[in-house]
Parts: structure tokens; sequence; C-alpha cells
């Protein structure tokens, strides 16, 4: 196979660096960015590398001659006069007999050609275009793709105002048949975004590529940077699909936008305020950011696949206009369920993609090579959990939406809403809490070694606790979590609390705690932590992990358990923080924002008391 590379690009966006020198030869890490491209070429094993050239050729033909001092084939079309990205490939035409593809000079790319070469053949494209979303959607050339991923419209830049588009960018990358250049006009100037793919896609067939994968322009300096900077982390390399993705699989309605029930009007989706950001971090950090979303609307009849691709579009712009993007959108549109007026028949089916099933999950994992297991799902609902459960992810819940407040299958971790729990799994504030524990646990000459996590509530004791467990089960250091809040009484059942010992069924824990380190097991009611919460009962046993780790406001406040734990800690974090969080958490609950305040000061004095048992504490974290 042959690459044809445009490289005779001005770059006048870039002021001074290419005063001498053509943009594709701009210095990236100390080598030229064609340098990139021609090493990407021999690693794929393409034969030939033609380059168009034309403004500043010399420093090219100087540095690259006839590419034998890279180990593959390099020749050299110069153009007489600017002919835009079309007109020099139709002069090499008669070169060109067999598929070939297109590179742009200042466009960096990394990808696995097999995958693409495979998709090419297996659609038996004509022309295939790499696309993608990108954080500039507004200002790139767009398409839009049918289910079978054939391109249906071209949309050059620039965009009509007011109107709504997915975010699915051309990235300059195409994978052509011979059968494509009896579309190009010869010696005329003009462009595949704007002269030619308009019309093309009408007359072959054509598709579009999309891909996680890195393909990035640097056409700017702010661009440039950024692309010297992923270069340098090694986000470059890390993206191309043949390593292995991880992947933060959202929710849409109760995790990206309100939950409005039902929603099929694109004027009921809007953001919450904090969406763009959390998902512009995703898209910063080495995670891809992928929807998985059941869409009954379709199989209810209350709106048809184009109704929720427009709300789709624009969910997309509104996260593109903020610099942010989803990398994928899977949906379900059936519904199980039928006998409904108005339903529609065709969609009333059992599938293997709603969720709590992990079709979506697997399909995503399939396309785009992600590790489910080093992967995480963010949701509101029960069936979000189920999903990523049963996908073999991290579950992380939300108290928006939804708000898990009936689930009988809670989440591995709960957040406030989307932005604290990307957050977390960004930041993973507790690994160095993580890295201390396995220490202590792989030094240890008897088993179990009982841990006690105390602090007040809503200080991250509950989050640090499941980011043990999941650490210490990821390095085969299994980890027996007790919570001990299920032990908290019905507040029907407590009597006039001196202090906060008297809201638990405290002699009963720790004489449950003593039977659960005897290997026998224990049953208890569980504790509801919100009023739609059903009744729940939990069974405690010791099967012989290495760790048990007793997590509960109290477990530093009585000598009873104290003398049950090898190791003592305690969580804490600023008062004004852990008022924000409780203010939080009794709004989840139903309450009003002047009763939280009757509570937030009716208990200071039982914070001062769990704040007292910290003298007990071998480490605070």
């Amino acid at each position: 196979m042959k690459a044809v590379i445009l490289a005779g690009g001005k770059g006048t966006r870039l002021g001074k660096l290419t005063h001498d020198i053509p943009k594709p030869m701009i210095p990236l890490l100390g080598k030229p960015l064609l340098e990139y491209h021609i090493e990407w070429c021999k690693r794929y094993g393409i034969e030939e590398v033609i380059l168009i050239v034309n403004h500043l050729k010399e420093p090219i033909l100087q540095h690259f001659g006839d590419g034998s001092g890279f180990g593959i084939k390099i020749s050299y079309f110069e153009e007489s006069a600017p002919l835009g990205t079309v007109g020099g490939i139709k002069e090499i035409e008669h070169q060109l007999t067999d598929d070939f593809l297109v590179l742009y000079g200042d466009v960096l790319i990394d990808l696995d050609l097999e995958r693409l070469l495979h998709f090419h053949r297996a659609k038996k494209s004509e022309a295939t275009l790499v696309v993608h979303p990108n954080d500039h959607p507004y200002d790139s050339d767009l398409v839009e793709l049918d289910k079978e991923e054939r391109i249906i419209a071209v949309l050059p830049k620039p965009h009509e105002e007011g109107v709504f588009y997915h975010n699915m960018v051309n990235a300059a990358v195409y994978l052509f048949s011979p059968k494509v250049l009896k579309h190009l006009p010869k010696g005329k100037k003009a462009d595949f975004g704007k002269d030619i793919f308009p019309k093309l896609y009408k007359g072959v067939a054509m598709y579009g590529y999309n891909t996680t994968e890195y393909l990035k322009d640097m056409g700017t300096p702010d661009r440039l940077a950024q692309v010297e900077s992923d270069v340098k982390s090694g986000k470059v390399k890390a993206r191309n699909l043949a390593r292995k993705q991880r992947c933060i699989f959202l929710d849409r309605d109760g995790v990206l936008n309100p939950d409005h029930d039902l929603i099929h009007k694109m004027e009921d989706m809007e953001l919450y305020p904090w969406t763009a950001k959390a998902v512009k971090r995703i898209n910063k950090s080495l995670f891809l950011s992928v929807v998985t979303t059941n869409q009954s609307v379709v199989a209810r009849g209350l709106t048809d696949i184009q109704g929720l691709g427009n709300i789709h579009k624009k969910m997309e712009s509104l996260l593109g206009n903020q610099g942010a993007k989803l990398d994928a959108i899977y949906y379900c549109p059936h519904h199980p369920d039928s006998g409904f007026e108005g339903e529609n028949p065709a969609y009333k089916i059992e599938c293997d993609c709603r969720k709590p099933k992990a079709g979506m999950h697997k399909e995503a994992a399939a396309r785009f090579h992600i590790d489910l297991k080093q992967s995480y799902m963010i949701g509101d609902s029960e069936r979000d959990t189920l999903a990523g459960k049963n996908a073999g992810c991290v579950t992380l819940g939300v108290r928006t939406g939804h708000g898990h407040k009936n689930a009988l299958v809670e989440p591995d971790y709960l957040f406030a809403h989307l932005k604290e729990a990307v957050d977390f799994i960004l930041d993973e504030p507790y690994k160095e809490a993580g890295d201390w524990i396995l220490q202590k646990a792989r030094g240890l000459h008897e088993s179990p070694l009982v841990i006690a996590l105390a602090g007040n509530a809503r200080s991250g004791k509950s989050t640090l606790s499941a980011y043990l467990k999941e650490r210490l089960d990821k390095n085969d250091t299994p980890i027996l979590l007790v919570k001990c809040d299920d032990w908290i009484l019905p507040k029907s059942q407590r009597p006039q609390a001196e202090n906060v010992l008297d809201n638990f069924q405290q002699p009963k824990l720790e004489a449950d705690l003593k039977t659960i380190l005897s290997g026998k097991a224990v049953s208890i009611q569980r504790y509801k932590v919100h009023p739609d919460k059903p009744e729940m009962h939990k069974t405690y046993q010791w099967k012989g992990e290495a760790v048990i780790l007793l997590d509960g406001v109290t477990t530093l406040a009585t000598e009873g358990i104290r003398a049950l734990s090898q190791l003592k800690l305690f969580k804490e974090i600023p008062e004004e923080q852990r008022k924000a969080r409780f203010v939080d958490f009794y709004r989840w609950k139903g309450k009003m924002d002047e009763e939280i305040e009757m509570l937030w000061e009716e208990r200071r004095e039982e914070g001062a008391f769990i704040q007292g048992t910290k003298k007990w504490a071998q480490r605070v974290f």
C-alpha cells in the first residue's frame, strides 16, 4: 500500500515558526512532525510514501531524500501552483492503482492501521474517512453517519448558527479506492472537505471510521503546545487501539442532564452545570468517555430514532461549545413490555443491550479495545450499577437523577454528582493510603489484619474504605469490609441519646464483630440510609480474607472494638467541606435547607465526641 502525504502547507497561523520551513517540518520535541508520519508508515508496512510539496520544499527534500535513511521509499510530486488538498493527488493518479492512504502533514496521528484496513474491507468501502469527536466541533468539518456507519451528510465549516450537529469530525486521514480518483477535478484548486466530500458521499460507498485514537492538528501555537505535551506524556502512543484502553462509562439521564422522565423532545435536553467540566477532565486523561443509555422512548413511540438523534445532537453541541466531547454514545431503543398505546412494536423485544445487561459495554469494548476490568461505570440507578458489575467495571453512583434512592444493589462508591465522581477516579486521592495499607497487609505474619476506620459523618470515610477494598482486591489481598453503620438503630427506636453511641446497637455490634472474627456468619437488618430504601438484610462472614476493615463512625469510641483492631485509622476533612457534604446528603434524603441547618447545629456535640476519638488512631488521613 502507498501513502500520500500533503506536505505543502504554509502554516500562516503559526507565525514565525513557519517563516523558513513548511508547516510539516515544525520540530516536535526535536523531530520534524513529518518524520513521525514516516515512522508510522514504516511501522505498518506501507511500501512507498509520496510527498506532495510546494511551499519551502527544500527542507523536506534535504531531510528525507529518497527515504533510504528511514527504511522506506519516498518520492515527491511538486505542485507548480497550489492545488489545495485535491489537485496534487489527481496529478499522480497514474501511480495510485490500489487502495491508498491520504494523510495531512500537519496532523499528528497514531492509529492502528490494521483495524482501519479491516473496517474498510469489511464495509466494502470505496472511500473511508477517519472520523472522531473533538473538543472544537464548531470550527471543524463534520459528517453524519447512519447505523451502518455510512456517511449520509457532510457539513463543512462554517456551520449555521443555532443548529445542533453530531460531534463527528473529519479527522483528515482517508483510505481511498482508485475509483475515487475519477471524481477529482484536474488542474483546479480544490479541498476535500468543502468541494469533494459534500458530493462524493452520494456517488460512492463512503464510510466513517470512528476512532478514539490520537489525531490532532497542530495548526495553532496552542494546539502545537498540546500535541507536544501529549507526545511527551505518552498519551499519543497510549491511545493507539493496539493497546488496551480504559474507559469511564456514563449513563445519560440523571448523570449528564436532569432526568425529566422519558426525555423525548430536544428542548428538554439541558446539561447539569458541572457536566462539561467533568467530561473535559476525562478527555484530558487517558480514559475514554462513552455513554451507555436506555432510551425506551423509541419503543414507547414517544419519538423515533431520528428524534433521539436530534436530542443527542443538542447534547453533543452543548458539550462541544464548552470544549468537551464524548468518544461514543451507545443507546438501547428497546423495551421488553408491550401492550401500551402508541408503542412501536418493532422495538418491543427482549434484547441484549438494555441495562442491566452489559451489551452496550461489551460492544464498546470490542470496538475500542477496552479493558472492562480497568474501567468505571457512573450511573444514577440500580440498572446502571448492575450493568457495570455485569461488564466487570468498578461502579460509581451519583445522587442526582434517581440517586440510587431505592436501589437494592449498591454501587462501589456513591458521590454527589458527576464532577465529584470523575475527580475521584482521576485524582485517586487515597492512593497513598492504599499503598500504606498494602504494605502493612503484606508484612503481616498472622491473619487477618483487623483495621478500624473512624471519622465523622460525611468525612469521606466510606469512600476511603471502598477504595481500600477495591485496591486490595485488585492486588490479590482479599478484604472483608464490614460497614458498622448497618447497626444504626432506626430513628423511631432510638432513646434520648446522650451521645452518638446511643444511636447504635452498640453491644450487639461488638458481640457480632467477635462472632465474625471467629468465622461464623452474622445476619443484620441494615439501617435504611434513605427513606425510599427497601428493608434489606446483610450477612457478614470472614472466609479467610487477609484483611477485615471495620468502617464506622464509632469504631474508635469503645474499648471493645479498639481491642479487636491491630490498626486504627481516622479520616477527617476541613469542617467547611464536611458541612457542604452534609447539606448535599440531607437534601438527597428530602430535607429542606432550614431543617438541615438545625440538624447540623444539633450534631455539633456528636462531631466533637467523634473528633475526640482521633487520639486512638495510629494514622490520620
